[in-house]
């Protein structure tokens, strides 16, 4: 089993990514800014560590010898997205790249999937103005990835628009491309549980290589 890395590892996405990754035998390192604060994460296979994401040489300590990294951070109320977004991707690129090993998976955001082709739903005209600068300072971390050493494999798993923090894990999902993924009545719905299996296959597997890519049922 791999030691795998996760940063953010106290929001709903990284904690049931962190669980995941122990329930599948990994050695799980969960990055936290206070570590008093998610104390409750830490438990058979899973270290809970601080960390500050935007600091490139924390990041690279805690990432020497990773089989895996996930990036599933967010900003806290006292950071500017402009800047924490980038600063985070530019810091995880480099200490990847650095180590010569390790594939690194980012949470992405759905509003960057196309609607239509080369049309983002950021793009549109219904999408609320109030999101517009967290959107774009998300996608501009997807741009430091596309810029990143071709030696660094790095994939942007993106959820569904409708992220549900209380559905189950069924082990179940679709993986689609760069674009919206619905199911048959035009819904983008999967759990935070459901999510994480998504991602842990990617962090296994590598399946879709320099790319973002949408999950939903």
């Amino acid at each position: 089993m791999a030691r795998i890395v996760v940063f953010g590892a106290g929001g709903k996405a990284g904690r049931a990514i962190v669980a995941e990754a122990a329930g599948r035998g990994h050695e799980v390192v969960a990055v936290v800014r206070d570590t008093a604060r998610y104390a409750d994460l830490a438990g058979c296979g899973v270290a809970v560590v601080a960390g500050d994401v935007t600091d490139r040489s924390q990041v690279a300590a805690l990432v020497e010898g990773a089989g895996a990294v996930v990036n599933a951070v967010a900003p806290d109320a006292g950071d500017d997205p402009r800047t924490f977004f980038t600063a985070a991707a530019n810091a995880l690129v480099d200490a990847v790249a650095a180590t010569g090993r390790g594939r690194l998976v980012a949470i992405g955001l759905a509003a960057y999937l196309d609607v239509a082709p080369g049309v983002r739903i950021m793009d549109t005209p219904g999408f609320p103005a109030q999101f517009q600068d967290f959107a774009r300072a998300h996608a501009a971390a997807l741009d430091v990835l596309r810029e990143a050493p071709a030696t660094v494999e790095w994939s942007v798993v993106v959820p569904a628009t409708e992220f549900d923090p209380q559905g189950g894990r069924t082990g179940t999902y679709r993986a689609g491309g760069t674009g919206l993924l619905t199911d048959a009545d035009g819904v983008s719905r999967i759990s935070y549980r459901d999510f994480a299996v998504a991602v842990l296959d990617e962090a296994e597997q590598g399946a879709h290589p320099r790319t973002h890519f949408a999950v939903a049922y």
